[in-house]
């Protein structure tokens, strides 16, 4: 019994795992690297309010994970944030559990 309880967990787990647009992001740190280098700062300049008008607007340029992807990249790149490209995929991971949504 135990061998085939083993392997559904293993199953259930490799599912889920390639279920995510960004299987090794970790949302948590995605959100306090995007705090850190004040994300919401330039968003603000730029569409005004809270900053998150960004990521809902019925125009956005994210509509699938690879442009969210290549969308944080520019800004890293842009701004000089100084970002490797496994915490990119931890905001990509923060922001997707967030806003997008994407499976």
């Amino acid at each position: 019994m135990r061998p085939i309880l083993l392997a559904s967990f293993a199953l259930a787990y490799a599912a889920s795992a390639a279920a995510s647009p960004f299987p090794n992001g970790d949302p948590k740190l995605g959100q306090k690297l995007a705090a850190e280098k004040n994300c919401n700062a330039c968003h603000i300049q730029k569409f005004g309010g809270t900053g998150e008008e960004i990521y809902t607007r019925a125009e956005r340029r994210v509509t699938t994970p690879q442009k969210l992807a290549a969308q944080i990249s520019a800004c890293n790149t842009n701004l000089g944030a100084g970002w490797f490209p496994e915490e990119e995929e931890h905001v990509a991971a923060f922001l997707n559990q967030k806003y997008y949504k994407f499976k």
